[in-house]
């Protein structure tokens, strides 16, 4: 018990650790990428919360099945400590945390980040008082607080199994929905209202995830131009607008107006020169920077990290496309949610998992590699692709240049997208996901010229044959699998992830290197810009 007690404070200690560092980490992602002329502290603390808020979200799974594993002992019994109130204390304590993360998400998405981006909308568009830019703000947010509502409700009150009974008032029937509402202690509202969010975070992982799971590791791998090759190029680029616009002044030089052909040809090139010489002045800071040497030091460090992530993904990829074409040729189909409890054709994901059980904590480090890469290549794919809106490109993500609503739309996809990753998990290993690492004990009948002679216990890795006092399934399967419809909807979901990530993966290779300076210099970039170059360069 004493052991137990120290396992416990050491697995706390380390959480608080690892709080710290994600804050830590927010508070430097955000600082990193926000604009310094337009930065805001309500905008900035509340990016940092979300992004927080996100990433210890999506560290809560490997906790769940890191917990209802560690109450077994390999050879499938309980352990001495673990009766049936530790164990429900436990389960509670998980689901708690569920319930405590995911109302939190639900107060970013649909209440804390519209109301901070309609109030700083406000704030550009009037400059009255501040109770003027809150009732605007309000006002806007309302319309998402409605939505929420609306999500709960039918969460609520729309049981998905209601008993058919036909001498029943209507009295009775709403009777009914408020004793399951009690009953489940909002669980189907909260799971309703969650899952539909997930659905959204499902579209987004198609839109950044699976780009940026193909291009994170290429760019790592192929690296950028040299600075001092683009600043040749970009100087040659000068001299050659530099003496078309002498050509086209020189035609006015005995006092004749240009025509409205040269006078538009004279502004595009003047706004290119702008443009050429602000590149010239990134190109040139860039070129003398310690961080531009520092790079180029650990270069091949970035070919190792570039070749791990590419193995990763093909890993992910392999793995979600036998699990989905295992639903496909196993599941009871579109009306079950395409669900099936345990694996009929393995993968390399479900192989790795059962060996690494073996040594602890490897399993554990496996799985949280692939939620954080998940994540990471979600930021990624959202920084080099920005945020757009259809085709309608909203926002670009840049460094030290990115307005604060571009800011908030950053963090909002990022809840949405961790949303959905507990559910690309348990697609890659559903036997895992709902079980670990945990056993149970089964009879094994010894017989001797057909006479049956010993009966011993064996331990079996737990599946759903398992009877349910003997394996505890994890509090994520629970809100995975509230509703079938929505589990038909990821199933499909992974197919198009497959897709687009093959689709990245093939134009990442055709591309060519990136420049240095890629994505740091527009067309529409004022010259005050240019003033934020010493925070990272100097």
């Amino acid at each position: 018990m004493a052991a137990a007690a120290s396992d416990l404070l050491t697995g706390w200690c380390l959480f608080g650790l690892a709080l710290l560092a994600i804050l830590i980490f927010c508070w430097v992602y955000v600082r990193k990428y926000q604009s310094r002329r337009e930065s805001e502290v309500i905008s900035t603390i509340t990016a940092i919360f979300a992004l927080a808020v996100a990433l210890i979200t999506s560290a809560l799974l490997p906790v769940d099945i890191f917990l209802v594993s560690y109450m077994k002992n390999q050879n499938g019994t309980f352990k001495v400590w673990a009766d049936a109130n530790v164990s429900r204390q436990i389960e509670d304590t998980v689901l708690y945390g569920y319930y405590t993360l995911y109302s939190i998400i639900l107060f970013c998405v649909f209440l804390w980040i519209p109301f901070v981006y309609f109030y700083y909308e406000e704030k550009e568009d009037d400059d009255g008082n501040t109770c003027s830019q809150v009732k605007t703000a309000l006002k806007y947010t309302l319309g998402f607080i409605t939505i929420c509502a609306v999500l709960l409700l039918i969460g609520a009150f729309v049981p998905l199994d209601i008993p058919n009974k036909k001498n029943s008032t209507e009295w009775e029937k709403v009777k009914l929905l408020f004793e399951e509402f009690g009953s489940s202690h909002g669980l189907t509202a909260l799971s309703f209202s969650i899952s539909s969010l997930t659905v959204i975070g499902m579209l987004a992982a198609i839109t950044y995830t699976a780009y940026g799971m193909s291009a994170l590791p290429l760019n790592l791998i192929k690296g950028t131009t040299s600075a001092s090759y683009e600043r040749l190029e970009n100087t040659e680029d000068i001299e050659e607008v530099e003496q078309h616009l002498l050509r086209i002044k020189s035609k006015c030089r005995d006092g004749r107006p240009l025509s409205s052909r040269d006078r538009r040809a004279l502004q595009q090139l003047e706004e290119r020169l702008r443009t050429l010489r602000r590149r010239e002045r990134h190109l040139k800071s860039i070129e003398k920077s310690w961080w531009t040497k520092f790079c180029e030091a650990i270069r091949p460090l970035k070919i190792v990290w570039g070749v791990f992530f590419i193995i990763v993904a093909l890993l992910f990829t392999v793995s979600l496309f036998l699990s989905n074409l295992d639903k496909a040729l196993h599941s009871a189909g579109f009306d079950s949610g395409f669900i099936i409890l345990g694996t009929n054709l393995t993968n390399p994901l479900n192989m790795l998992l059962p060996v690494l059980q073996r040594v602890f904590p490897l399993d554990y480090i496996l799985i949280t590699t692939i939620v954080m890469y998940f994540i990471f290549t979600s930021m990624a794919g959202i920084r080099n692709m920005g945020i757009w809106f259809f085709w309608t490109r909203l926002y670009k993500i840049r460094r030290g240049k990115t307005r604060p609503q571009a800011l908030l739309f950053l963090c909002m996809i990022l809840l949405l997208i961790v949303l959905h990753t507990s559910y690309m998990i348990y697609s890659l290993a559903p036997q895992y996901v709902m079980y670990g690492s945990q056993k149970y004990l089964v009879q094994s009948n010894k017989t001797v010229d057909g006479q049956p002679r010993n009966v011993t216990l064996v331990s079996k890795d737990c599946d759903a044959d398992a009877p349910e006092d003997q394996c505890i399934v994890t509090r994520t399967y629970l809100f995975l699998h509230k509703f079938w419809f929505f589990s038909a909807a990821y199933y499909f979901g992974n197919w198009a992830f497959i897709a687009v990530f093959l689709i990245g993966l093939i134009v990442s290779c055709c591309k060519g290197k990136k420049s240095v300076i890629e994505g740091e210099v527009d067309d529409d970039d004022s010259d005050m810009s240019d003033d934020e170059l010493s925070v990272y360069y100097d």
